[in-house]
């Protein structure tokens, strides 16, 4: 009976920690991401307003590709991310309920 306790208390601290982990997570992402867009976006139109004066030249090609790189290599983390989720499961599965709440709640 014991050890069925051990694994009991684990799999709840492995939740609860999850849960809470990941609200805050979530919660401090989106205030993040929220002034990640306003920079981001004070920077394209910066960028925009000094080639339209003429002061800057712009090259799209390598704008683009630069991109495309960086949202492959994203890709390719995103797989080795899955794989570390199925191995600690409970823990992620309480990590991305909580992730959510914190998204909402943020």
């Amino acid at each position: 009976m014991e050890l069925g306790g051990d694994v009991f208390t684990a799999i709840i601290f492995q939740l609860g920690f999850g849960g809470l982990t990941g609200f805050a997570v979530g919660y401090a992402l989106k205030k993040l991401l929220k002034l990640a867009l306003i920079v981001a976006g004070l920077i394209v139109i910066t960028v925009i307003y000094l080639q339209w004066k003429g002061i800057i030249t712009v090259n799209y090609d390598k704008l683009v590709s630069a991109i495309e790189g960086f949202f492959k290599s994203m890709a390719v983390e995103a797989s080795s991310i899955y794989s570390n989720i199925i191995a600690n499961l409970p823990f992620a599965g309480a990590f991305i309920v909580g992730l959510i709440l914190g998204l909402k709640a943020g």
